[in-house]
């Protein structure tokens, strides 16, 4: 065998162990698709349930929200409805509520003045900005003591 031929054999045989690795690079590789056609397969059988489950979940959620804003429309719109009647009842009931007080304070003040002082035995006190001072040493409009 001549050099030429000797390098002939050499570089086939070369070609042949190539091929063979390739061979079987490519046998693992489209065991790998298949295996990844299978999982991916799986996975959109899981996740289609799941996906409707959502959006099921989602309509529900938004039918309740509407319901909310309803809820709060009527609640916005009862509670300017008491402002305005707390307005009117006390435009139409606080001032002649507050003149029959003040009347009715008078009259006590001046039925008041009219009974008879408080036993002797024991003097009345009244508190003043945190003190308590009796009735005689109590200053009245004009600054005389009583």
């Amino acid at each position: 065998m001549s050099g030429g031929e000797v390098a002939g054999i050499l570089v086939a045989v070369f070609w042949a162990i190539l091929v063979s690795f390739l061979a079987v690079a490519l046998a693992r590789l489209a065991q790998t698709l298949r295996a990844t056609t299978r999982l991916v397969a799986d996975v959109t059988e899981q996740a289609v349930p799941l996906l409707a489950d959502a959006s099921a979940a989602v309509r529900s959620a938004q039918t309740q929200i509407d319901r909310v804003d309803a809820i709060a429309t009527d609640v916005q719109e009862v509670t300017s409805n008491a402002s305005a009647l707390s307005t009117t009842v006390a435009s139409t009931f606080g001032g002649p509520l507050v003149k029959v007080a003040a009347f009715g304070y008078g009259v006590r003040q001046a039925l008041g003045g009219r009974k008879e002082a408080a036993p002797a035995g024991k003097p009345r006190r009244t508190v003043i900005v945190g003190r308590t001072v009796s009735r005689r040493e109590k200053r009245n409009a004009r600054g005389k003591r009583d």
